[in-house]
């Protein structure tokens, strides 16, 4: 698969199919790799990416800092998700796109749409994740590994992310770097190496601003009461993705559709022939 750089980040995509663009941000929260959309729960049950990309050129991507594309120690925001979209669209040429997030990849189509609405033709939002135990739990994530690098140190988290092989989602001590710790030798020192006060405003800095509310996270109510972008909202029902998350979104978005259908008849075909007819008009 093809790797651009983007504002200095490796970042691995692919397109699949022919036709109108879709940008599609993938799911797995701080595990978020393009493979997801064909292997990761709900997406592998109604294979959203193979029924679209019959119609559509569907683009997508491993968020930085997950699967193959890079990283940097950042205190990072929406803003730097959106970027990474917005630098793959302009690499491709693409003026306008259909966008759609899973997961939470539905916040950075949020604020992608507040920050390019004259490039977004419409946003699926699939099962967005919020509600007031993911904020918590998600919270919590980043507690952990802060107080893994307070006891241990920096070097200390870098042999367990590359010991362990996991992902911050997966153990929270190998932090949100865990990723591009194990693929860049010359990252990975450079990391055990960076001051470690910094490093923990950093931390608590993500933590604070990506997971700052009960609903769901990556645009504030005003700039989505204002935003004039058809949307598609799929809700989930679960401590990640809440139904009262997918509410908010339809309750904030003027041209906003809640599809309103519980999760155990969101059957592939049901889910199909809707997301079908929502891209084909709008």
């Amino acid at each position: 698969m093809p790797i651009v750089d983007i504002d200095g980040i490796p970042t691995r995509y692919e397109t699949l199919g022919s036709g109108p663009p879709i940008l599609m941000f993938s799911p797995g929260g701080f595990n978020a790799t393009l493979d997801n959309w064909s292997s990761l729960g709900v997406y592998a049950r109604t294979k959203p990416l193979e029924h679209l990309s019959r119609r559509y050129t569907c683009i997508v991507f491993d968020r930085r800092e997950t699967g193959q594309s890079g990283g940097r120690v950042e205190r990072i925001t929406w803003a730097h998700y959106v970027a990474q979209g917005k630098g793959l669209l302009d690499h491709l040429a693409i003026e306008r796109a259909h966008l759609m997030g899973g997961c939470l990849g539905c916040s950075s189509v949020l604020a992608f749409g507040v920050a390019y609405p004259q490039t977004v033709l419409s946003m699926i939002l699939y099962w967005p994740a919020g509600g007031a135990k993911y904020r918590l739990s998600s919270q919590q994530r980043f507690a952990v590994h802060l107080a893994f690098v307070q006891e241990c140190g920096l070097e200390k988290v870098v042999a367990l992310a590359v010991e362990s092989g996991k992902s911050f989602s997966a153990d929270p001590r190998c932090g949100p770097w865990a990723v591009t710790i194990r693929s860049d030798p010359a990252f990975a020192r450079a990391y055990a190496a960076q001051d470690l006060d910094r490093y923990k405003l950093i931390v608590a800095g993500m933590s604070r601003h990506l997971f700052d509310r009960d609903t769901v996270p990556g645009a504030e109510p005003e700039d989505l009461l204002a935003l004039r972008i058809p949307a598609l909202i799929i809700p989930g029902n679960d401590d990640s993705h809440a139904t009262s998350a997918a509410r908010y979104i339809a309750e904030c978005l003027p041209l906003g559709e809640y599809w309103d259908v519980a999760v155990a008849e969101q059957t592939e075909a049901r889910t199909r022939d809707r997301l079908l007819e929502f891209v084909g008009a709008a």
